[in-house]
């Protein structure tokens, strides 16, 4: 079956009613409302009326096609999605009834990498997740799988063809993304699982199933973090010098 797409205007005219948006405000809390502002139109994050303001993250493949949004409800005091008493999640084309739609999901960001064809690639689960690594550290390009080991398929991997991979799951996760490797393998130019997390976190952290970007929203500040990071641990230390990683601060 073909895959569907949705018309750009209808993702165009959501990326607006920031005012409304609870993950917008939580974004705009740590960040400034600049920053967020850049971020959400970065990765093409709307608002939507479902829910009273809900995130919308637009999933546009490598050729600039909208495959469709996912909404999702997130509380905008801990920037964590709100899943009692129902999970609040849906998708664009189920709530606009769209008749005979086939949503063939590809990464969230995915828009990006024609842009950036040089910068390494860091793939996450998360959306939220990669927005934030992507204001901490802009010289990489992060990418989701929308929470979905499922969307790691051949046909989404193909859009990777070429190019440095890394795989950073979350703490508890990397077993399972391992399994997935063969399929990057022969279309990426090189990629690997990245075990940081693994290395650095506590048993109460692999407990929560943190990511990365539970760690650099912690209450030290990301530079607190980062420096202790690069101080008490070897592979991290490699793994920054290598990849010429940097951290950007708020101004």
């Amino acid at each position: 079956m073909e895959c569907s797409f949705i018309d750009k205007d209808i993702m165009q005219r959501s990326l607006a009613h920031y005012d409304i948006n609870p993950l917008y405000a939580y974004f705009s809390k740590y960040f400034g409302e600049k920053e967020t502002e850049r971020l959400f139109r970065m990765y093409n994050v709307g608002t939507a009326k479902k829910w009273d303001g809900s995130a919308v993250f637009w999933q546009v493949d490598v050729t600039g096609m909208v495959r469709g949004g996912k909404i999702m409800l997130y509380n905008k005091k801990t920037g964590r999605r709100v899943k009692e008493p129902i999970p609040h999640v849906c998708w664009v084309h189920s709530e606009m009834k769209l008749p005979d739609y086939h949503l063939q999901q590809c990464f969230f960001g995915e828009h990006l990498l024609p842009l950036y064809p040089e910068k390494k690639v860091f793939l996450v689960e998360s959306e939220k997740t990669a927005m934030i690594a992507s204001h901490f550290m802009p010289d990489m390009l992060w990418i989701s799988t929308g929470e979905m080991l499922d969307c790691i398929n051949e046909q989404a991997v193909s859009a990777l063809a070429g190019r440095d991979v890394i795989l950073m799951p979350n703490l508890g996760a990397t077993a399972k993304w391992q399994e997935k490797l063969p399929l990057f393998t022969g279309v990426c130019r090189s990629v690997s699982v990245s075990t940081t997390l693994e290395e650095v976190a506590t048993d109460d952290d692999r407990s929560k199933g943190l990511d990365i970007a539970d760690f650099l929203m912690r209450e030290d500040t990301p530079q607190v973090i980062f420096q202790k990071m690069l101080r008490n641990h070897a592979s991290f230390r490699y793994l920054v010098e290598k990849l010429k990683l940097t951290l950007v601060e708020d101004e």
